[in-house]
């Protein structure tokens, strides 16, 4: 707005002169001078009354809390700079981080609400459970308008997506693979026949799994729950709640099964490796690939310059591709507390507005190689691999969201997901049989949803 007041009233003032100089030598200097300083003082005007419309935004001084899930490095490096950026753009407004410290950011804003410092702004994940506890605060219209698609809870909106669903495929160290003659895998048993070449050859080993940070588990899980389960039933969370499926059902079997196939290729250790310190395995030879996210791109970028990336998603064993993909339920939120005060709701919505500025919106997409969520999409600096993953998601023959992100009747129960990947793990050490691992599940399953059951409330 302030650069086209001012070029209209530089237009203005352009009109004025040339009319002048149509009259011949009449007009003498004298007149010339004002005519220019009247130039400047429009333009003073201008834009002193652009700075006086931002500082309108509020009334007061006003500080906001905000936490995200900062257990990524690019996450952290890109949100600190736009917050940087926002406070310098707006001096009455400050910003404050409050450190996530990494591990399961779920609990962590939990504990935060449970001890009275929930956020003004915030990542939201487990968006469902905050909105249904009147927690989160609506978007306005202009907010909402600014994306491609958005996750409605009953025609209101409570989120922001921050990028498109984090696309998980098999990073890998393409200098190794083309001085041994390894390819790109096009088939499930062509990927696992890969793997074994990699092990028996002895220098490193074949994946490298951060299983000490739980949610790292998950993306394998639902990589294995989305060939097994979702496969043949889409609504398989939806039926359990009706009680006519449950988790001794053979497609859950079949995914610890796949499951325990992989992690075989596992480096040693893996359940105590932190995901932070996978770049560090693949970039220094130690193992030669990485299931995951697009976000990793920009770390291996950080750690190794010249680590040259290759990129490929699994097959599933039924032969089709499943990608994770598409908008989800979460991202940037509003507390509905913060919104009491008129200041801290006027000072949250600009926040948002300003992270998805594209000049801005275009840090985040950089650091962490996100899919952008807008519809004015920035202008990304992508490698040709991140182009690969792009490409990847138009001919997926599946692309759908994590199964904790999914919401309405398909909704997990709070803290059942964690449950999942704990015994997932157990059955992949071998601590725990199958069948147990299904019996303890469904005992879990019947207590979660005696306080949460999407299908029996909506009835």
């Amino acid at each position: 707005m302030r650069k086209k007041l001012i070029a209209s009233l530089l237009s203005s003032c352009m009109v004025v002169t040339m009319l002048a100089g149509c009259s011949g030598n009449a007009a003498s200097d004298t007149t010339k001078a004002n005519t220019r300083a009247n130039q400047s003082e429009a333009v003073t005007e201008a834009v002193s009354s652009a700075a006086e419309e931002k500082k309108s935004i509020v009334t007061a001084p006003t500080e906001l809390t905000f936490i995200f899930a900062d257990g990524d490095e690019g996450a952290k490096a890109s949100m600190n700079e736009t917050v940087n950026r926002f406070n310098k753009a707006y001096p009455d407004i400050t910003v404050k981080i409050q450190p996530g410290n990494g591990g399961a950011y779920s609990e962590f804003l939990k504990t935060k609400e449970s001890v009275g410092e929930f956020p003004d702004v915030m990542e939201m994940r487990d968006t469902p459970v905050y909105v249904r506890a009147g927690m989160l605060e609506p978007l306005p219209d202009d907010i909402v308008s600014l994306f491609n698609s958005t996750v409605p809870f009953d025609g209101k909106t409570y989120t922001a997506p921050i990028a498109g669903e984090n696309t998980q495929g098999i990073i890998y160290n393409k200098k190794y693979f083309d001085e041994n003659g390894f390819t790109e895998p096009a088939t499930y048993e062509e990927f696992l026949e890969l793997c074994q070449k990699i092990k028996d050859k002895g220098d490193m080993s074949p994946l490298v799994i951060g299983g000490q940070d739980i949610w790292h588990i998950g993306f394998w899980f639902y990589k294995a729950y989305n060939d097994q389960v979702l496969s043949q039933d889409p609504d398989f969370i939806k039926h359990c709640y009706e009680g006519t499926k449950n988790f001794s059902d053979p497609s859950i079997a079949a995914s610890f099964e796949e499951l325990k196939k992989i992690f075989q290729y596992g480096q040693e250790g893996w359940v105590s490796t932190p995901d932070a310190q996978i770049t560090t395995f693949l970039v220094s030879n130690m193992s030669a690939m990485m299931y995951s996210g697009t976000h990793m791109f920009s770390q291996i970028k950080a750690a190794d310059p010249n680590f040259l990336v290759g990129w490929f998603p699994v097959p599933s064993p039924d032969g089709k591709t499943r990608l994770v993909g598409g908008g989800g339920a979460g991202g940037l939120a509003i507390s509905a507390e913060a919104a009491k005060d008129p200041n801290k709701k006027a000072a949250a919505e600009e926040f948002i507005r300003f992270f998805f500025q594209p000049e801005n919106y275009k840090v985040y997409c950089d650091k962490l190689n996100a899919i952008p969520s807008t519809k004015v999409l920035p202008d990304l600096d992508a490698d040709p691999v991140m182009m690969e993953v792009i490409e990847a998601t138009g001919k997926a023959d599946d692309l759908s969201v994590m199964w904790n992100g999914r919401i309405g009747d398909n909704e997990l129960p709070p803290d059942f997901r964690n449950f999942m990947y704990k015994t997932t793990i157990e059955v992949i050490q071998g601590q725990r049989d199958i069948p147990s691992a299904c019996e303890e599940l469904n005992k879990t399953w019947q207590v979660s949803m005696q306080s949460f059951n999407p299908v029996k409330n909506s009835k």
